[in-house]
């Protein structure tokens, strides 16, 4: 029985003023007179589901595609592998159209019914380019002082591209290039960059 009591929350009082009646709760119940100075944190209630991102049916490795976002749009590239999150590992390649190894949104691009194809490509290249972590970008050691000083007004030293990065571009290079000379035109396909002109109707070309 006493349990059962302690669980209990205490009732409150019920007092009459004039005709009407008024429920006191009980001093338990009552707000606090001190609250804290800052506001406690709480985790942030996230009601909304992530989906796993399901590809388009028309991009399937080995597939042009045409850039339509970034430094390199307008650029046709062929697709070598779906990454997570809708993300999509291109090349140009590099030594046709000067697109290096690189990931883009699915959302900003066009899929062609023109197809390259991947033998011969190395697939330990491909499953290490696409890993997380191989594209950032390395810290730079800031230099402070004197050297820095007789620095400015210089002109920037250029970008060296890492040593594994340029050997990872060419094992893919090689392997697509005589996939791709063994098509007619196709060299030349991948080398001109698409853009559309006054009248043209991007809704009714075939792709």
């Amino acid at each position: 029985m006493s349990a059962k009591h302690g669980s209990e929350k205490p009732a409150g009082k019920t007092k009459k003023f004039g005709k009407g009646e008024r429920q006191i709760p009980h001093h338990s119940h009552k707000a606090k007179k001190y609250y804290p100075a800052e506001d406690e944190s709480k985790p942030k209630k996230i009601r909304k589901t992530i989906h796993p991102s399901k590809p388009r049916s028309s991009l399937q490795p080995g597939t042009i595609l045409i850039l339509l976002a970034g430094r390199f749009r307008g650029k046709r590239v062929v697709l070598l592998k779906h990454l997570p999150q809708g993300i999509l590992l291109v090349t140009g390649p590099f030594k046709v159209n000067g697109v290096p190894l690189r990931r883009v949104n699915a959302r900003y691009v066009i899929a062609t019914s023109a197809k390259v194809e991947l033998k011969g490509l190395d697939s330990e290249v491909v499953e290490k380019v696409g890993k997380e972590g191989y594209f950032a970008r390395e810290k730079k050691e800031d230099n402070k002082g004197e050297e820095a000083f007789f620095k400015q007004g210089e002109k920037p030293e250029k970008k060296k591209v890492a040593s594994p990065r340029a050997s990872d571009q060419k094992a893919v290079d090689k392997a697509l290039l005589s996939n791709i000379r063994s098509e007619p035109h196709l060299l030349e396909y991948l080398r001109s960059s698409f853009s559309l002109r006054s009248g043209d109707r991007p809704h009714e070309m075939k792709w």
